[in-house]
């Protein structure tokens, strides 16, 4: 399976990296134009969802053609505003001490690059969750590749691999299933179906950072993930 290294991504994430024998970190890929969950994700407040967006920087005149590996951070003031943000919402949680000890350490890091940032949240996040998939960067693993299918097969065989989880969002807009046939990869789709577990602040919501979980039920959320199909 593979995705890009998005900013506390939803529990579908986590779900996919655990399905697969390896995950690879689109790190390299071309940024997204507009909105995107690349550098935002939403979290449950006393008045519904709330985005943390980080704030990032983009070399000038690159705007919709810079790769992951090139944006950067607008200003470093964000963290505080997050870690307060994040802090105000779950301090009742049960597990809030040590899954903000978590997210607390990974932000005290320098990071010169978004992705950067990004994976080791989510590294930390997975380790916490005693994910034991192999996990690896695009940028490590291929000094060139292709788009869309042409890069779902280079990536499958510089592992190699024989089969490519997809997300059921938008990655089907990518996938040629005859072409990556043709090329011996067999495609599967993920059956993920989303839990509802206990949150704070009133009725269920779905869809957010994978954190909301984390604070809820902490350890637990590894079993409540795998079961999500």
């Amino acid at each position: 399976a593979m995705h890009q290294a998005n900013y506390l991504p939803w529990i579908g994430y986590f779900y996919k990296m655990m399905q697969s024998d390896v995950f690879v970190y689109l790190d390299n890929v071309q940024y997204p134009r507009g909105q995107s969950f690349a550098a935002r994700n939403r979290i449950k407040t006393p008045n519904g969802p709330s985005y943390l967006t980080v704030p990032i920087s983009l070399p000038k005149g690159q705007k919709g053609k810079a790769s992951y590996r090139e944006v950067g951070f607008s200003d470093e003031r964000w963290k505080d505003k997050h870690l307060k943000s994040v802090s105000l919402n779950y301090k009742k949680a049960p597990f809030f001490d040590e899954v903000m000890a978590l997210y607390e350490g990974q932000l005290s890091k320098s990071h010169d690059a978004l992705p950067d940032l990004n994976m080791d949240l989510i590294e930390a996040i997975a380790d916490y969750l005693s994910i034991d998939t192999k996990r690896v960067r695009l940028s490590q693993l291929l000094k060139d590749h292709g788009q869309k299918t042409e890069l779902i097969i280079d990536i499958c065989q510089a592992l190699p691999a024989d089969a490519y989880l997809s997300g059921t969002g938008g990655g089907k807009a990518y996938n040629d299933e005859q072409q990556l046939q043709d090329a011996g990869i067999e495609l599967l789709y993920s059956d993920f179906k989303h839990p509802v577990y206990n949150q704070l602040w009133g009725d269920f919501v779905s869809h957010l950072s994978i954190i909301d979980l984390l604070f809820n039920h902490g350890k637990e959320s590894t079993r409540i993930i795998g079961e999500a199909h």
